[in-house]
């Protein structure tokens, strides 16, 4: 049985009294992941946080329960102890990464950027504006997360396609399917490119130099994880056009360094990391969705495939 809880998140206290309110029983610390101590993690018997403490050691953990749905964290650079039981979150962030998806593809073709410019500068500045109705949109990740960007984008008019691991997905979204290793042939027929992957060991560095390369003036728009893109390669792709912009909020280091060269490019549009934020409610329901299966000794459910890394 699971008694004692470790928190470590920015939202510690939320968590704390959210699991006290509803199982006032089980014993909790919490702190911010930055200062939870080898005590703490001596002590506890289960972890409930995004991030892995930078200790040497989980101590008496037997269970983390990752607040996001991806666990990378848990397995780069280095994989958390496999008698350790990880799961994740059950929330979808479907509808709010699809939000931001929808709000960084219509920005780009209704130019807002740059009339908010000219507005400041008090231009009148007429011009054409591209519509998003009719385009070729290809969703990398067509999972969850990707059929919720896949049906918005559809439900304005765009022609939408998805590539998964196994080349399967909902097909009242998505027009057509295909497995990754196909994705060499799709990137230079789509207008806007929406990667939604998680990080494993085959995604990594997914969009190097020559796929990028093949996206023949694409807009990139990544909500997935930073390294799935070779970020390097990233202002090559737009001086030659390969990628005619980009829309990031996942990046190989976090928060993004100040010298990159991507904060000053007009074709870039950075958010940090905030197309999918995880709510008290949904952490806490989904922390007791495996507990409840932990205590009744069997698997649960949102228990991650150490072999598939999710």
């Amino acid at each position: 049985m699971i008694s004692r809880i470790v928190i470590g998140a920015n939202a510690h206290v939320e968590l704390t009294d959210a699991i006290r309110s509803q199982r006032p029983e089980l014993e909790v610390r919490g702190s911010r992941y930055t200062e939870v101590s080898a005590g703490d993690l001596a002590w506890g018997e289960a972890y409930l946080g995004f991030k892995r403490p930078s200790l040497p050691s989980m101590g008496s953990i037997r269970w983390v329960h990752s607040t996001g749905a991806g666990v990378d964290g848990w397995l780069y650079p280095d994989e958390l102890a496999r008698d350790i039981l990880l799961t994740r979150s059950s929330e979808s962030f479907g509808v709010p990464i699809a939000e931001w998806a929808l709000a960084r593809a219509l920005a780009i073709s209704q130019q807002l950027l740059d009339l908010h410019m000219q507005q400041q500068q008090r231009v009148w500045a007429p011009r054409d504006l591209a519509r998003l109705a009719g385009t070729r949109v290809l969703v990398v990740g067509a999972g969850d997360i990707g059929t919720h960007v896949g049906r918005v984008f559809g439900a304005l008019g765009c022609h939408v396609s998805g590539v998964s691991r196994t080349g399967r997905g909902d097909p009242s979204v998505f027009h057509t399917l295909s497995p990754v290793s196909g994705i060499g042939t799709l990137v230079g027929n789509a207008q806007y490119i929406v990667i939604t992957l998680p990080l494993t060991a085959a995604t990594r560095g997914l969009f190097n130099h020559d796929l990028l390369a093949r996206c023949n003036g694409a807009v990139l728009i990544n909500a997935g994880r930073g390294a799935v893109i070779e970020q390097s390669a990233i202002p090559t792709a737009l001086q030659h056009g390969w990628i005619s912009g980009a829309a990031l909020d996942v990046f190989e280091v976090e928060p993004l360094p100040v010298d990159s060269p991507l904060w000053s490019d007009p074709r870039v549009m950075i958010s940090p990391h905030i197309s999918g934020l995880t709510t008290t409610q949904g952490a806490v329901s989904g922390f007791f969705e495996c507990l409840a299966d932990v205590e009744r000794g069997v698997t649960p459910k949102w228990a991650v495939e150490r072999e598939r890394q999710y």
